[in-house]
């Protein structure tokens, strides 16, 4: 069944892929899902999304951020464009990889009971430079919507009470795309 259920995503993402068309705007995909993934060999749907285009005149540097949750789960992400120009765009085609500077940031979060009690989302686990990836496949700047891939592995150690490893949860997020995904600009 999880085969089944990864080989029907993947062949949704060739589709989607092969549907774009290109204007001089910007390249648009067609679905009715804004943000998706496969985790953990299970197709996974965000229901509630937030997404931003923040540019800093101090450092010069341009911040594309998402949060989405959907069925107990989130994705979050942030990545950097250095030397960038106060406009709400974002450039296209361009890998960026999880860094060991925290430029590009990815993290896959899961609901959890906090010390009061209540549910809220905790990081299940840290994602290492190199095996995490965002490519952008086309921006509206003027519609304020953003479309592309992403995949990540996020790595969880549990430990016991004297601070040794006692086993490590892997948490492989892949096939993710967000389809004309709206996005808030700003400038500080």
């Amino acid at each position: 069944m999880k085969k089944l259920s990864l080989i029907a995503t993947l062949l949704l993402a060739v589709l989607l892929l092969q549907k774009c068309t290109k204007d001089t705007i910007s390249e648009s995909a067609t679905s009715s899902t804004l943000l998706f993934a496969v985790i953990n060999d299970t197709t996974w749907n965000a229901d509630t999304i937030h997404a931003s285009v923040t540019y800093t005149a101090a450092t010069n540097s341009k911040v594309f951020s998402c949060n989405a949750i959907g069925d107990n789960k989130g994705l979050t992400w942030a990545v950097t464009q250095s030397n960038s120009t106060n406009t709400s765009g974002f450039p296209i085609s361009v890998n960026y990889n999880a860094d060991a500077a925290g430029l590009n940031t990815f993290v896959f979060n899961t609901t959890q009971r906090n010390s009061l009690g209540n549910l809220a989302l905790a990081p299940l686990g840290t994602v290492k430079p190199g095996s995490g990836t965002l490519v952008i496949s086309a921006i509206d700047s003027v519609k304020k919507t953003v479309t592309g891939t992403f995949s990540f592995t996020a790595i969880l150690n549990n430990y016991d009470n004297n601070g040794n490893i006692i086993s490590t949860t892997v948490s492989q997020i892949s096939a993710g795309a967000f389809n004309n995904l709206p996005y808030t600009f700003s400038s500080n």
